[in-house]
């Protein structure tokens, strides 16, 4: 059996998007199947309609990724979570879907699946490190093998070095650089060279 990874992100205005488009193309690389998804905007019209650059990724996104649904956890063998951070922690768009998952995590269907995650914030210190321990501690309880990229390639500290995920500091708007989108292919590479290696 090939390795499958769902790689199931929310993102208001693009940044995170784009580092789950590279963390997906990392991982197909490596000859993955790879199912991009996103999950659902909970915000109000009216909390989306006052920033332009959230209304237009809102619009842009519906049509070009698929909504994230139960069936493609159960689908995949591995796994890459992103999220922006709010106040240091997951958002509630994709807290929201985890939180369905019940019936999933009793019946086991997380044990042993590699998973990975990634992060944006607007500042540098804005949270990125304590919002990817947030969401790692939702694997901890699926029994799942958390994946980090660590310091395993040099190529990550041109980004920035963080050892726990990908993460990007948005700063005025700017979308993830080169070396940033670079970091988060290896780390898709790298979740599925480690669920190659679990499955065979």
């Amino acid at each position: 059996m090939g390795v499958r990874v769902a790689v199931i992100y929310y993102s208001a205005t693009g940044n995170v998007h784009s580092l789950a488009q590279a963390v997906a193309e990392g991982a197909e690389s490596r000859g993955a199947e790879v199912r991009l998804r996103r999950v659902a905007e909970l915000a109000p019209d009216t909390a989306i309609d006052a920033n332009p650059a959230w209304r237009a990724h809102v619009d842009a996104a519906k049509n070009e990724v698929a909504e994230a649904t139960l069936e493609d956890l159960e689908w995949a063998t591995a796994y890459a979570f992103g999220t922006p951070t709010r106040f240091g922690n997951v958002t509630a768009q994709l807290k929201q879907f985890i939180d369905q998952t019940g019936g999933l995590w009793q019946a086991g269907a997380f044990h042993n699946k590699p998973v990975t995650s990634f992060t944006s914030a607007m500042n540098r210190h804005g949270g990125q490190e304590s919002t990817l321990l947030s969401l790692n501690n939702v694997f901890y309880h699926w029994g799942c093998i958390i994946v980090p990229p660590g310091y395993t390639d040099p190529l990550l500290f041109a980004a920035g070095g963080n050892p726990y995920g990908t993460s990007w500091p948005s700063g005025g708007g700017e979308s993830p650089d080169e070396p940033t989108l670079e970091a988060a292919r290896y780390q898709g590479r790298h979740l599925a060279d480690i669920a190659s290696r679990l499955a065979g």
